[in-house]
């Protein structure tokens, strides 16, 4: 019997632990919920919806996507807001006001939910806040046709060099800063790279950036593969002791849940720039802050698919004068075919939870290098 108590005592802070995490999550999903309808209500009083594009990055006439998304003009955009907004005032209120409130009923447990820690938060919770910031811009030039790109919104040059300044500061700060300089293999072990990881992390951040805007094109299908990737790295982050960096992950997980509810087919609003490239980018330092590049690549294994259609569409255009895919990304190939818009959401969902489910365990269990 004294074995038991003695075992029940020691598990306690890990019981904590995982209350602190889910309840977190909890809060985003609660706070997002409701801050949705006010936001929601600001962007139909002040039509930022949409415009249907009918050419595509490279200049060249659209002949299915224009089309098939013809009745989604008008919807509004910037529906990404919603999410890093509810991470940022949940990660102030856990740092200032919960204290405050532990210390007035005397319950200790409502402090410990802070988890506003420089070396897991700060600089993930920089870069989505950042791009955030970026990426609503874009938005409010693409709606409201002001900008060098035809049609209105940032050209993708421009785009690329931003989002290249943000990920090479993170990677100066990983690697000058926190003195790191090693990637894991899972199964193998640690390898030095040196002032290699500098471009690798760049690498890195621009491939979920990047990717999770080419795959922000259907109703809930980029919104549910970032919901799936963030919970899998809040469980990596808690299997490695990375507390307040899972608290983090589910935030933005419990915010995307609350997200989805209304951006499911038929979608009230749209992600946009704000929140496609913010949390894209972001789960691209997440990755790094977990030491797990390699795994990020399997998690979100759809990411390669749609960028590499992308990819193959444009040199197989500029090389042979022909075209791979009916259209790019890969999405929208599946619609020019007739798949109904839900069944390839539904469908991508699957596959992400299955190559997740594969990225999680092996995450787990070939840790590598804790930073924290």
């Amino acid at each position: 019997m004294e074995t038991i108590q003695i075992a029940q005592i020691q598990s306690i802070p890990q019981v904590l632990n995982v209350l602190k995490v889910m309840i977190t999550g909890l809060l985003g999903f609660l706070l997002a919920f409701a801050l949705t309808p006010l936001w929601t209500n600001i962007l139909y009083r002040y039509k930022f919806g949409i415009k249907i594009k009918n050419r595509s990055v490279s200049g060249e006439q659209l002949t299915f996507v224009n089309k098939l998304h013809a009745s989604k003009a008008g919807t509004p955009t910037m529906g990404g807001l919603i999410v890093w907004v509810t991470v940022l005032i949940l990660v102030l209120l856990s740092h200032y006001v919960f204290p405050f409130i532990a210390e007035w009923t005397n319950t200790n447990f409502i402090a410990r939910l802070d988890f506003f820690k420089r070396s897991q938060v700060w600089l993930p919770l920089f870069v989505l806040v950042t791009a955030g910031l970026l990426g609503l811009l874009d938005d409010y030039m693409s709606v409201r046709g002001h900008g060098s790109n035809k049609g209105g919104g940032m050209r993708f040059a421009f785009r690329f060099w931003w989002l290249f300044a943000i990920a090479g500061a993170g990677a100066w700060w990983f690697y000058s800063k926190l003195g790191w300089d090693q990637i894991h293999v899972p199964a193998i072990g640690d390898f030095t790279i040196g002032w290699w990881y500098i471009p690798l992390f760049i690498f890195v951040i621009l491939f979920t950036a990047i990717s999770s805007n080419e795959t922000d094109g259907l109703d809930g299908l980029n919104g549910g593969v970032l919901l799936i990737a963030f919970s899998s790295f809040a469980l990596i982050a808690f299997s490695r002791n990375m507390m307040d960096l899972s608290a983090f992950c589910l935030a933005i997980a419990g915010a995307l849940m609350a997200f989805l509810w209304f951006n499911i087919y038929p979608a009230r609003f749209f992600m946009g720039d704000t929140g496609a490239i913010a949390l894209g980018t972001t789960l691209g330092v997440v990755a790094m802050l977990t030491n797990s590049a390699i795994v990020l690549f399997i998690i979100v294994a759809i990411y390669s698919l749609e960028s590499g259609s992308v990819a193959i569409q444009l040199a197989s255009k500029r090389f042979f004068g022909r075209k791979v895919f009916l259209a790019a990304p890969l999405h929208h190939h599946f619609e020019a075919r007739g798949w109904p818009e839900p069944k390839i959401v539904m469908r991508a969902w699957l596959f992400t939870a299955l190559t997740a489910l594969i990225g999680v365990m092996i995450g787990i269990l070939g840790m590598g290098k804790i930073i924290a």
